[in-house]
């Protein structure tokens, strides 16, 4: 097992692409072999990013009565759930807690919005607005994530700076419509396949935790690999009440760490950022995913959930490593 194990070390440090049989050798490998998965990701990770590590944070600037029915969302409309509901938010609310991230130690400022989009007009000329003055008045890069994006948004979005768009793919085409009936899986590919056209980095992932099987996850990540996602977050399922996942067991830590290296290993030179529901997923085992061969976290609070101290985050990224940069370009 160990002569195909450093076979797939050899290939993938020369260059190579992890292929799919081996990916499922990997993916299907006894526990015990995950430690060694586990630090080949990281070899990988030194070996074609280095040190470099990516904090993103987070702002809900929209939240609650969702019109989509994704099932382990607490934001959507179709469920009851003590989930935070608000109207879009103050710029200078946006810029104070943007401000306050940057203090904190973030590189990037993602804005989120519930919806499935924004329809162009002052709501959404007022982002625009919102995002310009975050690349100019902080040193973090502008994300935002917004739902369905038109050409012309991503024009604009462009033109003042947004670096990267995230709109997750969330798990494989088969088992989409176990996760969401409202739209489409092929309408989330195609929306990050335009973002690359537009000059936006694309930054597209997943959840694990949503009955996926471990060649969903497989899926998942060779259809990312096809889009040219360059930023791949890795949610893990955070049960929320009153969705219809509330009662879903969690993957283990040791589950999670096997497909944080999987996904290096098919992502070598990707940034691979473990984001929602890793505290309550990996505990005390948060270190141990980051040396599989991640190399970026959301960092503070989540959407509807709250996440680590941040201090103690960077810390940890400090003990093991790692350097705290701003994210370069890649489109």
């Amino acid at each position: 097992m160990l002569e195909r194990f450093f076979k797939i070390r050899s290939e993938i440090l020369s260059g190579g692409d992890l292929s799919r049989a081996d990916a499922e050798w990997l993916a299907e490998a006894p526990d015990v072999f995950v430690p060694y998965m586990a630090a080949l990701g990281n070899e990988v990770r030194e070996h074609f990013v280095g040190k470099k590590f990516e904090a993103c944070a987070l702002c809900n600037i929209q939240s609650g009565r969702c019109s989509e029915d994704c099932r382990f969302c607490a934001q959507s409309g179709h469920y009851t759930t003590p989930g935070p509901e608000y109207g879009l938010i103050s710029e200078e609310e946006i810029l104070n807690q943007a401000k306050a991230a940057e203090s904190l130690g973030a590189t990037e400022f993602c804005l989120v919005s519930s919806g499935r989009g924004f329809p162009d007009g002052d709501r959404f000329d007022r982002i625009v607005r919102t995002l310009s003055r975050i690349g100019r008045e902080t040193s973090m890069r502008a994300d935002c994530s917004l739902g369905f994006l038109t050409d012309e948004q991503m024009r604009k979005l462009k033109t003042v700076g947004v670096f990267r768009n995230n709109h997750n793919l969330e798990t494989s085409e088969r088992h989409f419509a176990s996760v969401c009936t409202t739209h489409r899986w092929s309408d989330r590919l195609e929306h990050v396949k335009r973002l690359g056209q537009e000059g936006i980095e694309p930054c597209s992932g997943g959840i694990f935790g949503v009955g996926e099987s471990h060649a969903d996850r497989l899926d998942l990540a060779y259809a990312l690999k096809s889009a040219g996602a360059q930023c791949v977050p890795i949610n893990i399922l955070n049960p929320r009440p009153g969705t219809p996942l509330e009662h879903s067991q969690v993957p283990s830590p040791m589950e999670v760490i096997r497909f944080v290296a999987i996904y290096r290993l098919i992502f070598p030179k990707a940034t691979i950022k473990i984001a929602g529901g890793r505290e309550t997923s990996l505990r005390e085992l948060q270190a141990s995913a980051m040396q599989a061969g991640a190399n970026g976290l959301v960092l503070g609070n989540y959407l509807t959930t709250s996440g680590r101290n941040a201090a103690t985050d960077l810390q940890m990224m400090r003990d093991l490593g790692f350097e705290v940069k701003a994210p370069l370009s890649s489109v």
